[in-house]
């Protein structure tokens, strides 16, 4: 969607006939900010504006604000989701979301909260297969789960089976091969998404996770090897379990609609 810089620009266009009213509709809800004391302004407009929900990164915000951003977005939303929350900021959005008659369930292993007050989007026929080399890539890959679910897309699963146990890799790939996309984590030297993506057909985002030690260790080695990687991979940040997410969200989205 590429929206007019102006309300007025996209009401003239509306008036000449160049647009319809569903697309004006759309792109004026795709606009939406809502101020929030002097702390915060809610993208209300970003999943309508781009695919992908508003999600709260709950880093180095103070518990009582955070709530406040939550409930808010959850009234105007219907659903909120949050990353990197500890417990404590956990506790006072619970609190809060309960205060308010809205549910919110905390995953401890991504640090992640959903907030709701209306059901989960509808499956959209996408489907994401989440690999990771060890246990200790859970939370990244369990990150990248809650946004691709949260996206109305199935994830599948096959968890540790890395190249030290390569063996491992081919009876749990055989049971995701239907997925429209692989996200693959990995930490230490971040050889799995490389060895994926020279087995399957679908696109595969290597997840650099920050579990290694040493040398180049808490992922640094991994995000270098995934870079350098001779097989046909994309590559996100560290740790950067929601872009993964929500990028294989995209893809899948759009190859579950065909």
């Amino acid at each position: 969607m590429q929206p007019h810089a102006t309300l007025p620009g996209l009401l003239e266009a509306y008036r000449n006939g160049e647009i319809s009213r569903e697309e004006v509709v759309s792109r004026i809800e795709g606009m939406r900010i809502e101020q929030l004391g002097d702390f915060a302004r809610l993208d209300l407009g970003r999943a309508a504006r781009c695919g992908v929900p508003e999600v709260i990164l709950a880093e180095g915000k103070e518990a009582g604000q955070l709530a406040e951003i939550v409930v808010r977005t959850v009234a105007a939303q219907g659903r909120c989701i949050v990353t990197r929350v500890t417990p404590e900021q956990a506790g006072e959005v619970m609190k809060r979301c309960r205060e308010e008659g809205y549910r919110a369930e905390y995953r401890e292993i991504p640090r992640a909260l959903v907030a709701y007050r209306s059901p989960p989007p509808a499956k959209n026929g996408g489907v994401v297969a989440i690999l990771t080399a060890g246990t200790a890539d859970l939370p990244a890959a369990e990150e990248a789960r809650v946004i691709a679910e949260e996206m109305g897309c199935t994830v599948l699963t096959a968890y540790d089976v890395g190249a030290a146990g390569i063996h491992r890799l081919f009876p749990a790939l055989k049971a995701v091969l239907g997925a429209h996309v692989f996200i693959v984590a990995a930490g230490r030297e971040g050889t799995l998404p490389a060895v994926v993506a020279g087995l399957v057909d679908r696109p595969v985002i290597g997840l650099p996770v920050s579990s290694g030690y040493g040398y180049m260790g808490e992922g640094r080695a991994a995000l270098a090897s995934m870079l350098q990687s001779c097989s046909v991979l994309a590559v996100v940040n560290i740790d950067a379990g929601f872009t993964a997410g929500a990028f294989a969200a995209r893809i899948a989205t759009m190859a579950g609609a065909r």
